[in-house]
């Protein structure tokens, strides 16, 4: 099977490192002496490089003689309020590490700003597949199968994990996930507004007035896809779940119902014959996630694609508000414009399937 062209420039866009940009260059020579006295085991010299991937906070390669370590920090300038969560990151990787959950070892958190202007964390840069194109077309259909169940079970143990005996009860708010989660992307979707798309604001008026009942209270991770984790370098297995920005305690279901979007909106839906290519159905994924959380079943799943879709479309009109604001750190921001009017679309076309009238 061809490589998909978008995936295969997405993926050369996003993959390796760089020259550090111009507008997230700093002091070296003091991170160097701020890993000298707080990451164990650190001996430099230090080379700073700058991964290619990620829109929201900048992340950077560091390189040492002996090893390699991997930092995140805020973004300088304009931000949107509680993006961008460094701290939070870190915090749920710590908690996560010591319990065998698949997560980077992490070393450090500065919130000294003195020291290269804004908050970071380093942790370790953990070596393996990064996998981008969903329909995963370098493999068999055998070998995509075991990818895409052991993408699953990640998950269903991330659900599983009693947060409160690792010192995670106090990372999230309690009850109402959902309608927290449709009022926070209101208002970041507001507050990086460019036009007035018709179908966002019937979700928005729409959303809030149909939240399902929270029955279950997890860690969920908020950004939970294939090119956010990192594969074993040979083996059908999960070593590092990556991108932790968005995560909170709530409801579970917003993460695996998000996870399906690739089957109702994203490459997943375009593969015409799924057992054959190797990866489940969504009625197969929804049992063994069911099987594995010890679900009996779940509820109508088109309130949450409403929802996730929503969602993402208030991610990127972020991206395209830190355009406008000069903040962006990718040449390829601006072209996310055009997304999220269709978006917004095959939005509102899951809350009509879930009940909702213009």
């Amino acid at each position: 099977m061809a490589v998909d062209a978008a995936e295969q420039e997405r993926e050369q866009l996003n993959t390796g490192t760089k020259e550090v940009a111009e507008s997230h260059r700093f002091d070296e020579a003091r991170l160097a002496g701020w890993m000298q006295d707080n990451v164990e085991g650190y001996e430099g010299p230090l080379e700073v490089r700058q991964f290619k991937g990620g829109q929201s906070n900048p992340t950077y390669q560091l390189v040492t003689p002996n090893k390699k370590y991997v930092m995140r920090r805020k973004p300088p300038g304009k931000l949107l309020p509680s993006a961008h969560a460094v701290d939070r990151e870190y915090k749920v990787i710590s908690a996560l590490y010591p319990t065998g959950f698949p997560v980077a070892r992490s070393y450090g958190l500065c919130t000294d700003e003195d020291v290269i202007g804004t908050m970071f964390y380093v942790m370790d840069m953990v070596e393996g597949r990064i996998l981008w194109d969903q329909q995963l077309p370098q493999y068999e259909p055998a070998q995509r199968r075991a990818i895409y169940m052991a993408k699953l079970k990640t998950l269903a143990d991330l659900h599983n994990t009693d947060h409160e005996a690792i010192g995670l009860g106090d990372y999230g708010k309690p009850g109402n996930y959902m309608g927290r989660q449709v009022d926070r992307w209101t208002k970041q979707y507001r507050a990086s507004e460019t036009v007035k798309l018709e179908e966002m604001e019937r979700l928005i008026e729409w959303l809030p007035k149909t939240v399902p009942a929270q029955e279950r209270t997890s860690i969920v991770h908020g950004d939970y896809r294939l090119d956010n984790m990192v594969l074993h370098p040979t083996e059908p297995r999960v070593i590092a779940v990556l991108d932790w920005e968005l995560s909170t305690l709530g409801e579970p279901l917003a993460d695996f119902t998000y996870l399906l979007m690739n089957w109702v909106n994203g490459s997943i839906a375009n593969i015409p014959d799924l057992e054959a290519h190797g990866v489940p159905s969504i009625e197969e994924y929804v049992a063994e996630y069911c099987r594995l959380t010890g679900r009996d079943s779940l509820p109508d799943l088109n309130w949450y694609f409403a929802y996730n879709i929503f969602r993402l479309a208030g991610i990127i009109q972020g991206i395209v508000g830190r355009v406008r604001d000069g903040t962006a750190n990718s040449p390829q921001a601006a072209a996310m414009a055009e997304r999220v009017p269709l978006l917004a679309k095959a939005g509102w076309s899951f809350a009509q399937k879930a009940g909702a009238t213009a």
